[in-house]
């Protein structure tokens, strides 16, 4: 069972934090529009650096590179959004790399690390889901109205009607793709840079 320590905040591991944010930061800018959903959602890998932080360091060190990536995002970008963007991509993603890592520190081998992807990325995906249902979404509508939002997303996937089949054809599967995508570059690579991580 992981127990938050506090090896998680020692000086060496704050800075490794606090690089993998920035890398994490950068990706950002590194981002795809998908073919379903509308467009401000975009597909990018920034979520790669706090899982393998989470897979080296422990869950939470995943979870701080999410605020720290979502920080800097603010003070470097700023946010269409109004910030709402930046909150929600937070949580998301601290979902995937805390429930990955949770798993994966409690036996470090490459199944766990299979399993806890998998599970991270269900459990985002229903998280992303739920919060964009009743948070994010009535949010965003101060900005953007939400029957706009309907119709960008409709123009781009003839399933989304209203505001259920938004969540169920384009939120869904737009959170289970980006999850898969980053959850297998982890996988990849992982081993070839936890040495690093590890000194």
């Amino acid at each position: 069972m992981y127990t938050l320590t506090r090896d998680t905040f020692n000086t060496k591991n704050m800075v490794k934090i606090s690089v993998l944010g920035v890398i994490s930061m950068v990706l950002m800018f590194f981002d795809l529009s998908v073919w379903f959903a509308p467009p401000f959602l975009k597909l990018d890998i920034s979520d790669l650096p706090s899982l393998i932080g989470a897979f080296a360091m422990g869950p939470m060190a995943g979870v701080i590179t999410q605020l720290l990536k979502n920080i800097l995002h603010l003070l470097v970008q700023g946010s269409s959004t109004g910030g709402v963007g930046e909150i929600s991509n937070f949580f998301v993603g601290s979902v995937l790399a805390y429930t990955a890592g949770v798993i994966y520190y409690k036996q470090k081998t490459f199944k766990r690390a299979v399993v806890g992807l998998a599970i991270g990325v269900i459990l985002m995906s229903i998280f992303a889901s739920l919060s964009n249902y009743f948070v994010i979404f009535p949010l965003y509508s101060k900005i953007l109205p939400l029957d706009q939002i309907i119709a960008m997303a409709s123009k781009l996937n003839k399933y989304v009607v209203d505001y259920k089949t938004l969540i169920l054809f384009a939120i869904v599967p737009f959170n289970l793709l980006k999850g898969t995508v980053v959850s297998i570059i982890t996988l990849l690579i992982y081993k070839r840079v936890s040495p690093v991580l590890h000194r």
